[in-house]
Formats: structure tokens, C-alpha cells, sequence
């Protein structure tokens, strides 16, 4: 079975490419230079990508830098910093990005139809404090809908399954499950900021190193600040 997995190079879509071999699938992954704040997270998508095995890797580029609307897109906007987690779920951040997710299912609902794939994995999760709007089941659902009514596979009852097998997870339960499964965690990369060491200050970091410390376990990425 083929499935189409999107791969930011972080600790959550690092561990659902593992999860789809775990699954069975032939793995073929899309990542994304949409002009971000950095590159740093590409770097690691093409390390894990590599690692776990895929048969093909695409990056798709293009610029929402025009757009801005996000502290991703956006160098004027200032990143989060030493939020606490009751902070970060007061309201969306400025780290979401306007229609992020569906941008990225659209490329890859294409890329897995020209290819025939069965599947496409994301690694949404609804249950981060960041609380974005293109994380959570009721978008995921609709997005379903999507697949089976806009594509010919869809229309001929084929339709491409979207699995989200993190998105009712904890981040703890998250790392349990990559521990499970083999993710090379040192390869990965969560940060924000994107320098040569992460920054343990941005949300992406404090809510990594907060789900590593709940588990006992020591995050073998460099931080700036712990």
C-alpha cells in the first residue's frame, strides 16, 4: 500500500513516517520550503527521510512570505517566548500560519493521486497547547470530504484516506510511541528560532522538552537554554 507522508523534519512527523512503515506502507514523503523563518527543520526532514528508508522524497517550493500573517513567514513579527503552558493556551499563537495545512494536504492529496497512493499521514495534533485551528479532528474530517469529492480516485469510490494517528495523542504519548518505534530523535528538529542550537525558549521548544522531562528522558537535541 503506498501512502504520502508530509514531513516537517519534527518530532511529530518524524514519528508518523515511522508509524506509516511500521504500518506496511511504501512511504513517499513531501516536505515544504515555503519561505519560513528557516531551513533548519528541512535539513532534518531529508536526515529522517533517509534514514527511515522512503522510496521517494519530494520538496514542494513555493513563498507565503508575501502573505505574512505569521511569526513563520513574518521576520517583523517576534517570536513566543518563555510562555507558560496556561499562556500558550489562552488563544492561537502568531506561529500559525493562515491555511497551512490545507496548502500542504492540497500538494499532497496531488502528489498521492498521480502516484496511486492508498493513504496520506499527517501529524496533526489536537491536543498541543498551541491549539491551531488545522489541527484538530472536525478540520481533518472535512478535509476527508475534500479528498473523496474533489479527485477522481474519490469519485470512483477509491478515495484517499487522510490518517492522523497523533492527533488524540499527548505529547508524552507521542514520544512513547517514537520510542516504540525506532524515531532518531536527534535527527529531528522542533525549534522555531532555527539556529545551530535550539533556542528551549519558543513554544515548539518548551513544549518538547517539557514531554521529554515528564517521561524522565533527556532530549539528545543541543539546546541554547534549558
Amino acid at each position: 500500500m503506498k501512502a504520502v507522508i508530509l514531513l516537517s523534519g519534527g518530532l511529530d512527523s518524524s514519528t508518523v513516517l515511522y508509524q506509516a512503515k511500521a504500518d506496511g506502507c511504501e512511504c513517499y514523503a513531501i516536505s515544504f520550503d515555503y519561505q519560513q523563518r528557516h531551513r533548519r527543520e528541512l535539513n532534518s526532514a531529508l536526515m529522517v527521510a533517509k534514514t527511515a528508508g522512503v522510496i521517494q522524497h519530494q520538496v514542494v517550493n513555493f513563498d507565503l512570505r508575501q502573505w505574512g500573517g505569521s511569526a513563520l513567514t513574518d521576520h517583523k513579527i517576534d517570536l513566543p517566548e518563555a510562555r507558560s503552558l496556561d499562556e500558550m493556551a489562552d488563544n492561537i499563537p502568531v506561529t500559525y500560519v493562515p491555511a497551512r495545512n490545507t496548502i500542504f494536504l492540497s500538494f499532497a492529496l496531488g502528489y498521492a493521486e498521480a502516484i496511486a497512493a492508498q493513504k496520506v499521514y499527517i501529524g496533526v495534533n489536537a491536543l498541543d497547547y498551541s491549539g491551531y485551528p488545522d489541527c484538530r479532528p472536525d478540520y481533518i474530517q472535512s478535509m476527508q470530504d475534500v479528498f473523496r469529492l474533489g479527485t477522481k480516485q474519490g469519485r470512483e469510490g477509491q478515495a484517499i484516506e487522510i490518517v492522523a494517528p497523533l492527533i488524540n495523542l499527548k505529547k508524552t504519548e507521542i514520544i512513547q510511541l517514537g520510542n516504540q518505534l525506532g524515531v532518531p530523535w536527534d535527527l529531528t528538529w522542533s525549534c522555531y528560532a532555527g539556529n545551530d542550537v535550539a533556542c528551549g525558549v519558543c513554544d515548539s521548544c518548551q513544549l518538547r522538552l517539557a514531554a521529554f522531562a515528564e517521561l524522565g528522558l533527556k532530549d539528545p537535541v543541543p539546546y541554547l537554554i534549558i
